[in-house]
């Protein structure tokens, strides 16, 4: 179906990947990983045609029906939700139009020759096949379908577009990729900002769906669960790996370990062949010998084994220990006055103890007031009723997405963490910055140019070293990718205070969480178990 045969791409006069080569066949589900600026998103726009390979070429056949999903959702006004997301189709609008034409034609018919009414119907017969085959006699059902599954709900099937946030615009320009049910769909960060309801039922859909999926996603879970196939770019070459996430991590381990053994073997053959070279090169009777080596050597493919990605062991400083008893609530609630001055409950009286070491995952879906918790404990916003009691000695770090916004543009990324640590030494600061993934020079790039991954964890470093005792993360995971979010959990799980958390990463809740509290319709529940505790409990 999708066949890439030797490109090569540069940008910026960086070589992204060279004489790369892959296949996609029909219905295969493919994940596409590799470190942010490895030129994944550049990939994707090649294979649409949004731009073109140096050298190469990219093969998708011309019948191949293909859907792009990405993260810049364009302009959305003047229709409802549901009407947005129909003319996604614009094959299907087309031969709507074609057939009310033909309609229309044939209410005139009596003025027609026999063979002009039969021509007539024929081509009015191949349009309705082809209608039929591209799913239009189902499409409204199917794009109801959707945009409830994706969490909007039939009463705001009918709502303009332009009346919906960012985020929620970005599931009704998902749902136009969906409803099309094309051959490929290619898919970058599909899961971003989806809450964990919604997330469950795309990773089924697309279980379910029948033909090739190429996707990349930072959510570890979703990947295993939906993609068979994983392919690979890293230091500038593309790999396939025939099996899911985690096996390509086992495998890519199992090819390493090959490679440098072979790299070990070929530098010891190498290393005697130098060493025959230097020792008589100097000797007239073995000239002969000395120069057959040296052509051999010449000939020879020096096997290169790619630099791994770091992984830094750093130890956080121990935080000083607070009392025991750390946030204290005691019939807290929380409401909200809706803009048409309707009182909407967030939660109602919940009263409990946060313990010390305790690490607490907030769960709910989006709007259920997950946020609204975490910003009722740390001060941010005042309760309606109730009251929230800090500890004694206890130090609360709180990341929020609005915590990207305090960092200052100009400074570097050094200076934007020395500030905060004017005692530390200079190895310190650098060692903090390796372990989050700042290292060389990218410790002296200015924060303005940062991406959002970047921004994250570098707000997530300066939390993690200011001995902070409790920490309050909402969507920390955000904008990380894989490897960022698996250095994060590292550091979470041998962090010794105590942590209340949001996240929509299975693989992230799974191994932190030790209790669950849940936001659900006006009240929190509490789970005294972990992640598979807790859906244990709600299945």
């Amino acid at each position: 179906m999708l066949s890439v045969a030797n490109i090569t791409k540069a940008q910026s006069g960086e070589v992204l990947y060279s004489g790369a080569s892959f296949q996609i066949n029909p219905g295969e589900k493919v994940g596409l990983v590799g470190p942010n600026g490895a030129g994944k998103t550049t990939l994707f726009r090649m294979i649409i045609g949004e731009e073109r390979p140096d050298e190469g070429q990219i093969s998708l056949p011309q019948q191949t029906r293909w859907a792009y999903f990405s993260q810049k959702v364009g302009e959305m006004a003047g229709k409802t939700a549901l009407q947005e997301v129909m003319d996604g189709d614009k094959k299907i609008a087309e031969l709507q139009v074609q057939l009310k034409e033909f309609e229309e034609r044939l209410v005139d018919c009596a003025n027609m020759s026999d063979d002009e009414m039969n021509d007539l119907l024929a081509k009015m017969g191949d349009v309705q096949s082809e209608f039929e085959k591209r799913g239009g006699y189902d499409l409204e059902n199917r794009a109801e379908e959707i945009l409830t599954g994706l969490g909007i709900t039939p009463e705001e099937h009918r709502k303009q577009v332009q009346e919906f946030s960012g985020g929620w615009k970005m599931r009704i320009a998902l749902a136009k990729v969906l409803v099309m049910n094309p051959d490929l769909i290619i898919m970058d960060e599909p899961t971003n900002y989806l809450d964990m309801e919604t997330i469950l039922w795309i990773e089924e859909w697309l279980k379910n769906f029948k033909g090739a999926i190429f996707m990349t996603t930072h959510d570890r879970d979703f990947m295993n669960n939906v993609c068979k196939k994983i392919i690979e770019i890293s230091h500038g070459k593309v790999t396939t790996y025939s099996g899911n996430y985690d096996f390509y991590l086992q495998d890519k381990e199992v090819r390493m370990q090959q490679l440098k053994a072979e790299a070990a073997r070929q530098q010891e053959m190498l290393s005697k062949e130098e060493e025959f070279i230097a020792k008589f090169k100097a000797r007239a009777s073995h000239a002969a010998q000395v120069q057959s080596r040296v052509k051999k050597l010449e000939k020879i493919d020096r096997i290169e084994v790619p630099t791994e990605e770091e992984t830094i062991s750093f130890q956080f400083p121990t935080p000083p220990r607070g009392g025991d008893d750390v946030v204290g609530i005691e019939s807290l609630s929380k409401n909200w006055q809706t803009p048409n001055g309707e009182v909407k409950e967030v939660f109602n009286g919940l009263t409990t103890l946060v313990k010390r070491l305790d690490k607490i995952a907030v769960v709910g879906v989006n709007g259920a007031g997950k946020s609204t918790l975490l910003k009722c404990l740390t001060g941010f916003t005042e309760p309606t009723s109730g009251e929230v009691k800090i500890g004694p000695s206890v130090k609360i770090g709180y990341f929020s997405q609005y915590s990207l916004e305090v960092l200052e543009p100009e400074n570097t990324v050094f200076d934007e963490v020395r500030k905060g640590l004017a005692a530390a030494s200079d190895g310190y600061v650098r060692n903090l910055l390796a372990a989050f993934l700042f290292r060389g020079d990218d410790v002296k790039k200015k924060v303005k140019y940062l991406s959002g991954g970047e921004k994250s964890r570098l707000v997530l470093a300066v939390l993690l070293s200011q001995n902070n005792n409790c920490l309050v993360l909402d969507e920390p995971t955000n904008h990380l990718d894989i490897k960022s979010r698996e250095v994060l959990l590292d550091a979470l799980k041998r962090y010794e205070g105590t942590i209340i958390f949001v996240s929509h990463d299975r693989h992230f809740l799974h191994a932190l969480a030790e209790k669950v509290y849940e936001v659900d319709k006006g009240e929190v529940r509490i789970y005294p178990g972990n992640y598979s505790y807790y859906l244990g409990k709600v299945d």
